[in-house]
């Protein structure tokens, strides 16, 4: 708090702090010196602040994640001319610089990605946000009656019984560890149509399919996130009512069953982060022989799914859906529809399976000029796409961060100039030498290989040691294949 003030202001600040600290240094102490610490937070400040209470003690904080939920809340204030996720990093920042929120895991390029509270500094924004009504923390022994309304709730492990509250008033659902609601509002309900932010993907909460089918009436939503356990989430289609979701900025769906985007998806135009991953392997039907598959894809569900065991029977008719709709595909991508280019405001798109994506739709990627993250899989899809993908790449602009996982990473190819603020590349898939448009990577930071079977000599080293800015080469599986790797001498200066 000091740092933010002149010098001559210490002395005021100084008369405020409890006389009590010279000869007992308690508790209590601390915590009169971290709530002045709070209350002297400019305002924009204090909410952020006591937001983050919602986090149980001692959990690791992602920075995109509580940034992202921070603006679907309305906490960050636009600037002129700045992103809202620039504006809300600051926010973060100031929160580090101040010592209110403690930085857990900073990268190679001193970017602070993710943050702790200390357990006094929780205590005391817990009880600010309890007493001024702001969140409310069920635990293991809550009363059945609240007598307040809060704005947003947080399950902390446990298995809760009814709570009675005004549940019209709750603007963000938040769940951790072993959650059971049981008799409370469902998920996606009329009863908590108010509802801006729902993140469970800290919690074992059950997920159903019926549940996302009502998605469409929680119309307020801003932030989804519910990438949940494969064991508790048989999510397999996005109904077309989350057309209904038009001031939706966040949606997270990875690791679920879904193999298709709605075309309503299009309608969302205020969408700005897009996660979307489909279950890669075959749990409860996991047949080899094509045959078995058709048995297993046709005959199980509709026959004999009253004789698989209750406990199972979501599970098998998740993945026999997921199996007929992606043709058995071991693809982790999802198909886009067209219409995706109407997103102008996307800036982080994964994963796209290019090879179930029309042409059309994959021609659309490059209108969206403001994405900055994108991660395809192109494995099986056919030449003339490789060909419209790669163009679609050349032009995004801003983009940063790009994946691409293919059976054969000559589409690259096809690319003559690559995107310029490109600082991370993730490649999967037979590489051979990169193309010569590597040498104008010169804002690359980290690059991955991964089953790209390199072989010994050529121009790869000599292309990627020049570049400048280059901290992170990483090789993975079967992503080398000579018997000697050798480094030229004064390369790779980063």
């Amino acid at each position: 708090m000091l740092t933010t003030k002149k010098l001559t202001e210490w002395e005021s600040i100084y008369k405020q702090i409890p006389s009590e600290l010279e000869s007992n240094p308690s508790l209590e102490a601390l915590r009169r010196i971290v709530t002045l610490s709070y209350n002297y937070l400019p305002s924009h400040l204090k909410s952020c602040f006591l937001y983050l209470s919602i986090f149980p003690e001692g959990f690791e904080i992602k920075r995109r994640r509580i940034v992202e939920r921070w603006i679907a809340k309305g906490f960050v204030r636009a600037k002129v001319g700045v992103n809202m996720e620039d504006v809300g990093i600051s926010y973060f920042n100031e929160l580090i610089n101040r010592s209110m929120i403690q930085p857990s895991r900073v990268n190679m390029e001193g970017i602070i990605r993710s943050c702790r509270i200390h357990d006094i500094i929780r205590d005391v924004m817990v009880s600010i946000s309890r007493d001024e009504n702001f969140v409310f923390i069920i635990g293991g022994n809550v009363t059945p009656s609240v007598e307040h309304n809060f704005r947003h709730v947080a399950y902390h492990g446990s298995i809760c019984q009814n709570i009675d509250m005004d549940w019209r008033n709750v603007r963000s659902l938040t769940g951790f560890g072993e959650t059971s609601i049981g008799p409370s509002p469902k998920v996606c309900s009329h009863d908590i149509r108010m509802l801006r932010v729902l993140d469970l993907v800290d919690t074992k909460f059950q997920v159903t399919q019926r549940d996302i089918d009502n998605i469409g009436l929680l119309v307020h939503l801003k932030y989804m996130n519910i990438r949940l356990d494969e064991e508790c989430s048989y999510v397999d289609k996005l109904p077309r009512s989350i057309g209904n979701l038009r001031h939706l900025q966040t949606l997270d769906i990875r690791d679920t069953y879904i193999t298709s985007l709605p075309t309503e998806i299009s309608k969302l135009q205020c969408l700005r982060s897009l996660h979307c991953t489909k279950q890669v392997l075959f749990r409860a039907l996991d047949p080899v022989e094509p045959i078995d598959c058709l048995y297993a894809t046709l005959c199980v569900p509709k026959m004999f799914t009253p004789l698989v065991d209750p406990g199972r029977r979501a599970e098998v008719s998740a993945e026999r859906r997921m199996a007929c709709s992606s043709r058995w595909s071991m693809s982790m991508g999802v198909r886009v529809p067209r219409g995706i280019g109407n997103l102008k405001e996307l800036q982080i798109l994964e994963v796209v399976d290019i090879k179930r994506t029309s042409t059309r739709a994959i021609k659309e990627l490059g209108k969206l000029v403001q994405l900055k993250n994108l991660r395809v899989v192109a494995k099986g899809a056919t030449l003339q796409k490789c060909k419209i993908l790669c163009s679609a790449i050349e032009k995004l602009t801003s983009l940063s961060s790009l994946g691409v996982d293919a059976r054969s990473l000559k589409l690259l190819d096809y690319i003559s100039t690559p995107p310029p603020l490109l600082r991370t590349l993730k490649l999967g898939g037979p590489l051979g030498e990169v193309p010569g448009w590597f040498r104008n990577l010169t804002n690359l930071v980290k690059i991955y290989f991964k089953r790209s079977y390199m072989k010994e000599g050529g121009n790869t080293m000599e292309i990627l040691g020049a570049l400048p800015n280059l901290m992170l080469f990483h090789l993975d599986s079967n992503s080398y294949d000579g018997d000697k790797l050798v480094f030229i001498t004064g390369a790779f200066q980063s």
